[in-house]
């Protein structure tokens, strides 16, 4: 197997953990903006939750812009400046100044001051996951070893996550009238701790390099539309990732409306991160016997398997929801991981197959499918219920909620199985991928700096 000078770095515990504290801080601010940045401004300003929400997914839309040319930029930054870590740390004063301007609005805040902090801190965003993703590729070329590197970004990202959600819940059992006093303390939460993320950055080796075909636009449109495993894994996930964001979307008016359990949602909620973080080792260690493809696999599954009992739930149907809540976060652990893990797989394909090495490409079009995939979720959802009847302020037919109970479950398992279906025979497994380090000349070009010889299968 082929050997770099960045597979001999040790990635233990520490190093792992020095890279993997920024999920922290990113996970915290965004968990946030999705869930309570949104009724914030609903309720502190003069802007109904319709313009709200479209300026946010005005935003959102935007990133597919934004990755691909970040993305396109690391992979050109001087690797002498630490072409990851530069964009990183360029991120950090943006990401505080838009948190805190979006998460502490003014009483007259209006459309303007929206749109502009929200676009700002999906832009500073985007020039910290993109890199940081990269990055996690770029540590190590080792198959199993990339399991554990994604494995501890998800685990942070995951407490980051609960965190959040606890400051939440000890704000409410206080009392507070509004969000307001919660979304301070996320934001020093959120500034205090990307500042200590971007100091152990320094302590991260950041000197991989990269080789760039000379008319990149098109030979990236190539690399998404040529079949390929980058090709068949990208539609996976922009499948798997839809199915899981349905019910992620309707999960409020699941547990309020059709369980009538609306004091249970935060609970149901904190208990299905704890399962995901939890999870996380355990998907490690089975992906190292049996190889990521599989577990994979295995993870989706287990997923259709559960959600298939959704739609014959009703009123009170607590403990049931719950078993199905700890088993479906236990499999999110997998999603979180392995299929990232996959990617980053891929980027030694592509530097054998096309000789080329792009990593904050292969990632930056990885971020605008995971984005792709929950606008395809919100725009099947929201139309089908209202077609159905369903009122998000409640009074509800049987047959609105019947609607709801089906379209909580069964698009899930659809989209998953439409994932597991483009994943057939998938061909880049642990020992495929040795061969292809064997294949590339990634030694001769550290140590040459001559461009990768495309190879032919």
């Amino acid at each position: 197997m082929v050997k770099s000078e960045q597979s001999n770095v040790n990635l233990g515990f520490g190093v792992l953990s020095l890279y993997g504290f920024l999920a922290f801080p990113l996970a915290a601010a965004f968990i946030a903006l999705q869930v309570i940045v949104p009724t914030h401004y609903a309720e502190t300003t003069a802007m109904s939750l319709t313009t709200i929400g479209a300026i946010m997914l005005v935003a959102r839309l935007w990133d597919t812009i934004t990755d691909p040319l970040i993305g396109f930029l690391s992979d050109k930054t001087p690797q002498k400046l630490g072409r990851r870590r530069i964009w990183i740390l360029a991120s950090i004063p943006l990401i505080c100044i838009s948190t805190y301007a979006l998460f502490n609005p003014a009483a007259d805040a209006g459309k303007g001051y929206l749109i502009v902090w929200t676009l700002a801190i999906y832009v500073a965003g985007t020039m910290a996951i993109v890199p940081m993703d990269a990055w996690g590729a770029e540590l190590s070329p080792d198959y199993k070893q990339r399991n554990r590197i994604t494995g501890t970004r998800a685990a942070f990202g995951l407490v980051g996550t609960m965190i959040a959600l606890l400051i939440v819940a000890m704000v409410n059992q206080q009392g507070a009238e509004n969000l307001g006093t919660t979304l301070l303390y996320i934001t020093w939460l959120v500034i205090g701790t990307i500042i200590i993320a971007g100091v152990l950055l320094f302590f991260v080796p950041d000197n991989r390099p990269t080789y760039l075909p000379p008319t990149q636009v098109r030979d990236a449109l190539k690399l998404i539309t040529s079949p390929s495993p980058f090709q068949r894994l990208l539609v996976a996930f922009l499948f798997n990732g839809a199915g899981n964001a349905i019910p992620a979307t309707l999960f409020l008016f699941y547990v309020t409306y059709l369980l009538k359990l609306p004091d249970m949602a935060g609970p149901l909620l904190f208990l299905y991160f704890i399962f995901a973080a939890i999870s996380v080792p355990f998907w490690v260690w089975l992906a190292g016997k049996v190889g990521k493809h599989r577990v994979w696999h295995w993870s989706i599954i287990t997923a259709c398997l559960l959600f298939m009992w959704t739609p014959f739930l009703g009123e009170g149907d607590l403990y049931w929801y719950m078993l199905i809540v700890v088993c479906t976060g236990f499999t999110t652990g997998c999603d979180l991981m392995i299929p990232s893990s996959m990617n980053g797989d891929l980027v030694e394909w592509d530097a054998a197959k096309n000789g080329y090495r792009r990593p904050g490409l292969l990632f930056a079009i990885w971020g605008t499918t995971t984005k792709l995939s929950y606008a395809l979720a919100i725009g099947i959802a929201f139309p089908l219920l209202d077609l159905f009847g369903f009122s998000a302020t409640g009074n509800n037919s049987p047959q609105a909620l019947t609607a709801l109970a089906f379209m909580y479950g069964t698009p899930c398992i659809i989209f998953k199985l439409l994932a597991l279906y483009f994943m057939r025979n998938y061909e880049i497994t642990e020992e495929e991928y040795e061969k292809i380090l064997e294949q590339s000349t990634h030694d001769e070009v550290q140590s040459t700096g001559k461009p990768i010889t495309p190879k032919t299968s």
